[in-house]
């Protein structure tokens, strides 16, 4: 188990389904943050912004972010990471998609299938 604690201070956490519904305890979903200290969006990323910093449908009026990470609300009230809905990871803060990493590797002619 990896708990990531619980929300600070003037922060939300939302763990929703593909259907943006609330799961209950012990049910995983994809984490999302509203609050005060959220980000505006990208910087010059309008289609990423527009992607993962939604209207939230818990407050009407306000946004949220979609993180991307699998978690689940554990009875104690901390959150449990779970991994990525997608194939995406970070190394020292920086994203990397793996399936970049592939199509590269693929491009090259002595190579016929790859993993990453």
């Amino acid at each position: 188990i990896i708990p990531i604690g619980s929300p600070i201070p003037n922060t939300r956490l939302f763990i929703v389904n593909e259907n943006m519904q609330l799961q209950p305890i012990g049910v995983i979903g994809e984490l999302c943050i509203a609050g005060d200290g959220l980000a505006r969006g990208y910087w010059n990323r309008p289609e990423l912004t527009a992607e993962k910093f939604v209207d939230n449908p818990f407050e009407p009026g306000t946004r949220m972010y979609r993180t991307g990470d699998l978690a689940r609300w554990l009875p104690d009230g901390n959150i449990e990471y779970l991994g990525r809905v997608d194939h995406q990871v970070k190394i020292r803060g920086y994203r990397i998609e793996c399936g970049e990493i592939e199509a590269r590797l693929m491009a090259h002619a002595d190579i016929r299938e790859t993993v990453v």
